[in-house]
């Protein structure tokens, strides 16, 4: 080949200094132009993702809203403005903590150890002074959710079981196999009633939301390790559990979060279809969701998530040992109002049945009526299940393998959580479903039908498991009768109401709603008594907001007018601010408060 030969002019002039200057600046700017360019075309494929996942409106809708809270952002660290908010949250705090830290003269806190131990007796004591505390009565059936108790005879077993493996821990199944034993088989049983087929896998967690995370885990793993998705993306319904958003926020994964719009209250599968894309790490459904007691069209994002071979989770959490027998409960509703899906009978399709169901997760301490810290994540392979292990082969101290998030864990809780689900079996399992969705069924009933609450209030949705959640019916009337016409009341007003009465429900937000998760404790006179309550508070409710109608603008404040109670001063403000950084301060207090002796 023959070689090129510059010009002498063109090599003296690369030669000398003025040359190879130009020729350093020529490459600085094609580098400038070239880091431009790609940035450019991040951002355009950022920007068309958008547009095809969100639409034009729904961008600009989302641009607007982006925009509010960064301004508003801005307009609460102004000065004065920034003293205000945070004196006015200091003094809410300070209310926290008067309510949830013991005070007076009488109240004893122990700060260091004591100089000499105490005896048996003194523990036993102060063990039952702090039981005795002032508290809801959660025994007496008026907590919605948080105690799923299984009765007194599966406690005293349970409690038998803890103290026989309370030292115990399953990173040495060498030392305590009987643990490794009983694990395994929660495992095997839970995937046997979820129809896991030949092959499935799972783990036991702390709780839901270990078995969320890790969930998520496997997800970003397994997307790196296949595909190098090095930004990972999850889709999720906006009433999926917010442990989902948790571990986006700790693994980096950004979180595409789909209305449920009413009347069905259901994941738009359409709408998460566009979201779609190469980064898509994850596909989300509820069996049912946390908010609404609503299960989602599981079917139609089996379908997406086949179609465009990604991994679906499905979170059964609440829904637990309930699911799997709900088949068997017919509560001769049809179709759901807004929904493709057919009457209850034909609507519990959620597991892995559906082809495109990758993992799941049950929490075995709700409706499985376990201690308090146990759940499963089950996974369809074993090989997803791998994705989530941790395996350190040439640390000093061994080689270190753990399943999850823990090394030690309580072997007590792992004996506890086998000896429910051997003592309640299918048939213990079976008759709670059928008792708790009657108590759900009760609820719901008692507001549709009812000639006062039916007017008042309106179920969210078409409910089928243990929640119900209502929220105040909207009337619009151009001309009202105060003494007459239906009024909008405030459904956080009713709340507070509740919790006056000594009831620990629990309040939503978009839309303004309350929940009532059924449990054992709560069957018999505590859910008459509950319908009761609601009756007397609406009938209350209402009867003040007609009286504020009828008031004259510059009369007085009646006596009826009191001051907004909890939920009803935070859910308001919440609302209708549009950056939460007061509410995250609030939150945040709310923490500190716990850990204050």
């Amino acid at each position: 080949m023959k070689a090129v030969v510059l010009p002498v002019s063109l090599r003296r002039f690369v030669e000398s200094g003025v040359g190879r200057k130009q020729l350093l600046a020529l490459s600085v700017n094609l580098l400038r132009n070239i880091v431009f360019l790609l940035f450019l075309l991040r951002w355009s494929r950022k920007s068309l993702l958008q547009l095809k996942g969100r639409g034009v409106l729904g961008t600009v809708s989302d641009s607007y809203s982006t925009l509010r809270r960064i301004l508003y952002g801005y307009f609460l660290r102004a000065p004065g403005v920034r003293s205000q908010v945070q004196k006015q949250v200091q003094e809410s705090i300070s209310k926290i903590e008067a309510k949830l830290v013991p005070q007076g003269p009488g109240v004893t806190r122990h700060l260091t150890l004591p100089k000499e131990g105490w005896t048996d007796e003194q523990v036993r004591t102060e063990l039952e002074s702090l039981s005795a505390m002032e508290h809801v009565r959660w025994e007496d059936g008026r907590v919605s959710g948080a105690v799923y108790h299984g009765g007194k005879e599966l406690l005293k077993l349970q409690s038998e079981a803890i103290e026989q493996f309370a030292f115990s821990n399953p990173i040495h199944p060498d030392v305590f196999p009987g643990v490794r034993k009983m694990e395994a088989e929660i495992v095997a049983m839970v995937l046997a009633m979820f129809n896991a087929p030949p092959g499935g896998a799972g783990v036991v967690t702390s709780g839901g939301t270990e078995s969320i995370l890790m969930a998520c885990l496997s997800a970003r793993q397994k997307a790196y390790s296949e595909r190098r998705v090095t930004e990972p993306e999850i889709i999720l319904p906006e009433s999926a559990h917010c442990a989902f958003q948790k571990a986006c926020y700790y693994f980096n994964i950004k979180a595409h979060v789909v209305a449920c719009p009413a009347p069905s209250y259901q994941v738009d599968a359409s709408a998460v279809a566009r979201l779609v894309n190469g980064n898509t790490i994850l596909l989300v459904g509820s069996a049912p969701n946390f908010p609404h007691g609503i299960i989602d069209d599981l079917s139609a994002l089996s379908r997406l998530a086949s179609r465009k071979k990604i991994p679906l989770h499905v979170d059964c959490c609440l829904g637990s040992f309930l699911m799997p027998f709900l088949h068997e409960m017919d509560d001769g509703s049809g179709p759901i109002p807004g929904s493709t899906m057919p009457p209850a009978r034909d609507r519990c399709e959620f597991d892995f049945r559906l082809t495109g169901v990758t993992s799941l997760s049950c929490d075995t301490h709700k409706y499985g009526f376990a201690p308090k810290g146990t759940s499963v994540l089950l996974y369809r392979t074993k090989a997803l299940r791998a994705f989530q292990y941790f395996i350190q082969p040439d640390w000093p101290g061994g080689v270190y393998a753990s399943p999850g998030f823990a090394g030690s864990r309580p072997g007590a809780l792992i004996a506890g959580c086998w000896a429910s689900l051997m003592s309640m079996g299918e048939s213990g399992y079976r008759d709670s479903c059928r008792a708790i969705v009657a108590g759900r069924q009760q609820i719901e009933r008692a507001i549709r039908d009812h000639a006062e609450l039916g007017t008042a209030l309106t179920v969210l949705g078409h409910p089928l498991v243990s929640v119900v959640a209502f929220t105040s019916t909207t009337h619009a009337n151009p001309d009202p009768d105060p003494d007459l016409d239906p009024v909008t009341l405030n459904i956080y007003n009713i709340a507070d109401a509740l919790s006056g009465r000594g009831w620990s429900l629990n309040a939503l937000q978009s839309p303004p709603a309350i929940h009532i998760a059924v449990t054992k404790p709560m069957l018999g006179p505590a859910l008459d008594g509950l319908v009761a309550d609601l009756v007397a508070v609406v009938r209350t409710e209402r009867d003040q907001a007609r009286a504020r109608r009828r008031r004259l603008p510059g009369e007085p404040a009646a006596d009826e007018d009191l001051p907004p109670g909890d939920m009803a001063a935070l859910y308001g403000v919440a609302g209708s601010l549009p950056n939460k950084a007061i509410v995250v301060d609030l939150a945040q207090g709310f923490l500190d408060t716990l850990y204050k002796a």
